[in-house]
């Protein structure tokens, strides 16, 4: 049984409670493919409200080799500590060998306006596909916590009247 967990840090000038309004709801569901649709084409909503329990469907873009889907439920959704773990319960993920398949984002407060999206990627695989280790990325993650900063950055933005 191989074991492991890969991690990717962002450090942002953005206050920890404004990226956890998207990360901490259902806000990211929404956000997620309409900001980057190359790499989570659809999120569905199978059943919760954004809360422990709740399971969400992803669909990959067409091109990924052995990945059209998944689904995962919410474990953790701590609106206290700005913590969300996620877990692959059916689906591609778990059809390409993995035991176990873990997401868990934590926004971190780092000041009044800045803040730190770590996002970590745990995973088990059996003896028979030690290969999969090293097609876990946290590359998809790095790219949907930068567009989640741009899309705050952007929200703030208040358009000068003209006169």
């Amino acid at each position: 049984m191989v074991k492991g967990s890969k991690v990717h840090e962002l450090e942002t000038d953005v206050p920890a409670s404004e990226l956890w309004a998207i990360y901490g709801t259902l806000g990211a569901a929404t956000l997620i493919p309409e900001l980057v649709p190359h790499v989570i084409s659809k999120v569905d909503l199978i059943s919760g409200d954004g809360d422990v329990g709740t399971i969400v469907k992803l669909t990959f873009p067409p091109g990924i080799p052995g990945l059209d889907s998944y689904k995962e439920k919410f474990t953790t959704v701590d609106h206290e500590k700005y913590i969300k773990v996620a877990e692959a319960i059916e689906g591609d993920i778990l059809k390409l060998g993995f035991l176990s398949y873990l997401l868990r984002l934590e926004v971190i407060a780092k000041g009044d306006d800045s803040s730190v999206i770590r996002s970590t990627l745990e995973f088990e695989t059996d003896d028979a596909h030690p290969d999969l280790e090293s097609k876990v990325s946290t590359a998809p993650l790095a790219t949907i916590a930068e567009a989640f900063v741009k899309y705050v950055k952007e929200k703030k933005i208040i358009p000068q009247a003209t006169t």
